[in-house]
């Protein structure tokens, strides 16, 4: 194996040993197969191609003192999954199907769980496509899911350090109605635009406002977003958001450590009244704001150079909880035997 700087990964793709793969055929699932290869073989005609047939999620596992592995909630990953083949009308794979290609895949590739102490982790990728061949707009009648893992360091190359999001009030992450609560391809390509314009003017992502109106905050592109004030965790409550497994567990860990929790529309004023700010979510796990820059309106909107006493306790709660360092008590990790 080579030599890999556990410390240094950043956050992108990488090879490992193997991946695991389910076709759907004739109206039902196969067995889940094992492959070393990182190629699909597929017609130039399937639905993921064409018509956007298509959904992923992200999930990681972590190495804990211990040696053993724990995979986090995956079964809220395979939901969230369900969810979004319902909405584009793929085939739905069976929770407990993906939850065992899950396993599988972290088991065949163990050797590449970073170790403890690095900070890093094992990203999961399980994808959904649309194989079957339709020239017309309809779905599927053919599906492929794959699981791929991959070491990864921190979304953000600045780790839990604080950094600011603009808002830009042209650009749009998803349509009021449309797929914004799925976890499909399509409402990441909508944001690259601007995410890349974001990033060349300095920013670490872009906060989109609802599409509808412009008058309330939505999401940060590829995370949630939470504020803090007044001991209460708020984030936002819109049709058009992902709804995030990490942003779920804060939002539990939060009650649990004495605040309130409100999840519902959060009108863009309030961006002066916050403590703290954050982005969560898988990759990022939780990414303090220093500070939220309105483009449109030459304005800025402060939280300090440091992250807030509650996103570090928050943070570090939940990392607690994914490396076994804390009690799991609500039985969010698995261990992988």
């Amino acid at each position: 194996m080579e030599n890999i700087d556990w410390k240094n990964l950043g956050f992108g793709y990488r090879d490992t040993d193997y991946n695991v793969r389910c076709y759907y055929r004739n109206g039902q699932w196969g067995e889940l197969e094992i492959s070393s290869s990182t190629r699909i073989d597929i017609h130039m005609s399937a639905t993921a191609l064409h018509y956007g047939q298509e959904a992923f999620e992200g999930l990681k596992a972590f190495k804990g003192k211990d040696g053993k592995i724990r995979i986090f909630r995956m079964d809220e990953n395979a939901k969230r999954m369900q969810s979004s083949s319902d909405g584009i009308l793929m085939a739905k794979l069976p929770v407990e199907k993906f939850m065992e290609a899950v396993r599988i895949a972290v088991k065949k590739n163990e050797r590449f769980v970073p170790p403890y102490e690095s900070g890093a982790a094992l990203y999961i990728r399980p994808l959904l496509i649309g194989t079957g061949p339709q020239i017309g707009v309809k779905p599927a009648d053919e599906y492929l899911f794959m699981v791929f893992v991959m070491p990864v360091g921190p979304y953000f190359p600045e780790g839990f350090k604080p950094t600011n999001l603009v808002i830009m009030r042209k650009y749009d992450r998803a349509a009021p109605q449309g797929t914004g609560k799925y976890k499909v391809g399509g409402n990441y390509a909508a944001s690259m635009g601007s995410g890349k314009l974001a990033k060349q003017q300095g920013f670490s992502a872009v906060l989109y406002l609802d599409s509808r109106e412009k008058k309330y905050l939505d999401e940060c592109g590829p995370a949630n977003f939470f504020g803090i004030k007044n001991n209460t965790y708020v984030t936002p409550l819109s049709d058009s958001i992902l709804p995030s497994i990490t942003n779920k567990s804060l939002m539990v860990l939060a009650e649990e450590m004495g605040l309130k929790v409100e999840q519902r529309k959060v009108p863009y004023e309030e961006l002066a009244e916050f403590d703290e700010v954050g982005a969560c979510g898988t990759a990022a796990v939780i990414s303090p704001i220093k500070g939220v820059y309105d483009a449109d309106n030459d304005k800025w909107f402060k939280y300090g150079d440091e992250p807030g006493a509650w996103s570090k306790k928050l943070y570090n709660k939940l990392l607690a909880i994914q490396y076994g360092d804390e009690p799991d008590k609500y039985s969010w990790v698995e261990i992988v035997e």
